[in-house]
């Protein structure tokens, strides 16, 4: 599973930077998305206020999404169902994003930075992501992770969820391997590779079949 995806369409897209949005608001409103979809929470109201702001700073993407919903509560419904929160039930878009409180990227940490890539099933993906997620959030993990979805990718050669667990510096072998350590806590007991972020900027996924992987434990 390589990292770049085929185009999208702009109403994926559209969904992907506003619920990318909805999520940031959401916490400075107190709560994650996906804390409020657990636990079932009726957050229509929030949701609109947030969506009303966004279709005014991003007239053209807002329209997007009512060309493809209809309706903002029909968005709405689709989140609470799962879409963007559990890799079996995201659709429209590849990946699910979840930083580290206060992380911030920037160019010269993320040519510094790497990650360990977890293979897993997909009937196993939910479970195994929910635990690496709420991991970051609690800052157990490293600065940021994200999984592949079940949205139809044709680059993908791997039938199974990749999840990304992405550190700081690959030279700080210590935060590197705590991380890894703290993986196996969560269940991640089986040999997993960690790739410098530098080998993906120059397109290096493979050499001959072989992963290309700076640590492999």
């Amino acid at each position: 599973m390589e990292e770049d995806s085929a185009p999208e369409k702009i109403g994926d897209v559209a969904y992907g930077i506003f619920e990318i949005i909805l999520n940031k608001e959401l916490k400075k409103r107190g709560r994650y998305l996906f804390e409020r979809v657990n636990d079932r929470e009726n957050f229509l109201k929030e949701f609109e206020e947030i969506f009303l702001d966004f279709s005014i700073e991003y007239k053209m993407l807002a329209d997007a999404l009512i060309e493809d919903f209809k309706t903002p509560e029909e968005i709405y419904n689709k989140i609470c169902g799962g879409e963007g929160v559990y890799p079996s039930k995201t659709t429209l878009m590849y990946w699910i994003v979840q930083d580290a409180p206060d992380f911030a990227a920037s160019p010269e940490e993320e040519e510094k930075g790497g990650k360990w890539l977890v293979f897993v099933d997909r009937e196993e993906a939910d479970e195994l992501w929910q635990k690496i997620r709420d991991a970051t959030v609690e800052n157990r993990l490293g600065i940021s992770a994200k999984v592949s979805t079940s949205k139809h990718n044709p680059e993908s050669t791997d039938e199974r969820t990749v999840i990304y667990i992405n550190t700081h510096d690959w030279e700080d072998k210590d935060d590197v391997m705590r991380v890894r350590e703290v993986l196996k806590e969560l269940g991640v007991l089986q040999r997993i590779g960690y790739k410098r972020n530098i080998e993906t900027y120059h397109g290096e996924y493979s050499d001959h079949g072989r992963r290309v992987t700076y640590y492999s434990v």
